[in-house]
């Protein structure tokens, strides 16, 4: 019987455009195929389980003849390509209005009473990098103590500040007041705290990103299984996409490294349920930046840590890795990218060299988890299960 299941989210790692993929901007785009194009990945162990033999991952040139895990790739219903969306499906939900994004900024009647409620003004109001920004406006931020304002392709209002300007817990609290404003009319995903300090004269974002999401319309995942009495452990941003519903614990990561750390760490406790971890690094250090050496340097990373994560795990075990869009470094602009997204299972009781192809939904994955994790008894209401075609014994 599997008792525990550790979901591991690599944030961005697409494995190639969706059909519909030209729709949203993104026609080509291949996250994975793109990164070995620049940089000759030495992933020994992500091979071993399956990546390189995902349907058209890579352009098979990464493909290894024995596989051990099961592995496939899966497709979006829901209409997007941000991170609640992905997150979202996964979990069991589907999105089928696009959160509402601002290519021109926030209008001035918002701006207005955003400035009112936190007493400063603002500067900025504008799609943009956040590395870019924070360098263009930081000087006149820093002395006016006027917060810096970005938005994106996404649905996110984001709040950049020197913390030697303003105070982390104040800049929390702003955004707390935006989250408060951006209802209604004013709809938006998620308010980004982008705090960041000045180190050896440059201007630096910290570790001290927060999320304020809205909440899931309908339950999720979490939901189903803190409610049959397990613990849903939260790694990273997750506790933050999903506004806290379902999760029973939560930890903060200050990286990858340290997401992969803070997992091993919750795989050594005695409990029953859900490891849920998202390594936000691909995304927001390499992915937005458009750095495919970088990419692929954190990669590595991982692959070098998995070993410990898989003997972390005991027999009752199941990981299960994917990711949640893309953000090809090799396209345009600096957003995330409409593609597939790769899953693959591992684990003792885990059939080695399943090819699950391509499945419908990001849903199958929160829809195999619950049908795992509570005997059959209950799934998510989208998804199809894939437990029987990935469990030697049920």
């Amino acid at each position: 019987m599997i008792k525990r299941i550790t979901l591991i989210v690599l944030d961005s790692l697409g494995v190639g455009a969706l059909p519909d993929a030209e729709k949203y901007g993104d026609k080509n785009v291949d996250t994975l195929g793109h990164i070995l194009d620049e940089y000759q990945l030495d992933i020994p162990n992500l091979r071993e389980l399956g990546l390189g033999n995902i349907e058209n991952a890579a352009g098979g040139r990464l493909k290894t003849e024995t596989p051990k895990g099961a592995y496939g790739r899966f497709a979006e219903k829901s209409a997007g390509k941000d991170t609640i969306t992905g997150h979202w499906e996964i979990a069991g939900i589907y999105t089928d209005t696009p959160f509402k994004t601002y290519p021109d900024g926030f209008p001035e009647e918002l701006m207005d009473a955003f400035s009112r409620a936190i007493g400063r003004g603002w500067l900025g109001n504008y799609p943009a990098s956040g590395t870019e920004i924070i360098e263009q406006l930081g000087e006149e931020h820093e002395k006016t103590g006027k917060v810096i304002v970005y938005t994106s392709a996404d649905s996110v209002f984001q709040i950049a500040a020197n913390i030697d300007v303003v105070p982390l817990d104040e800049l929390y609290d702003i955004c707390e007041k935006a989250r408060e404003l951006l209802q209604g009319e004013y709809a938006c995903g998620r308010v980004i705290a982008r705090p960041y300090i000045i180190e050896g004269g440059k201007r630096v974002r910290t570790s001290d990103r927060k999320d304020y999401a809205v909440s899931p319309p309908e339950p999720t995942m979490l939901d189903i299984i803190s409610e049959e009495g397990k613990t849903v452990y939260a790694v990273g941003k997750i506790s933050d996409i999903f506004n806290g519903s379902g999760v029973t614990t939560s930890v903060h990561t200050d990286s990858n490294d340290d997401g992969v750390t803070k997992t091993i760490e919750a795989l050594s406790r005695d409990f029953e349920g859900l490891i849920f971890t998202n390594l936000v690094d691909f995304d927001s250090k390499f992915g937005h930046r458009r750095d495919a050496a970088g990419y692929g340097k954190a990669i590595e990373e991982l692959d070098r840590r998995l070993p410990e994560i898989l003997k972390a795990m005991g027999e009752e075990d199941i990981l299960i890795l994917c990711s949640d869009h893309g953000n090809d470094p090799a396209h345009s602009g600096w957003d995330h990218t409409r593609e597939y997204i790769l899953g693959i299972a591992a684990g003792k009781a885990v059939k080695s060299g399943t090819d699950l192809g391509t499945r419908a939904s990001f849903a199958d994955i929160g829809a195999t988890i619950t049908d795992i994790l509570t005997g059959g008894r209950r799934k998510t209401s989208i998804g199809e299960s894939f437990k029987e075609i990935i469990i030697e014994e049920v």
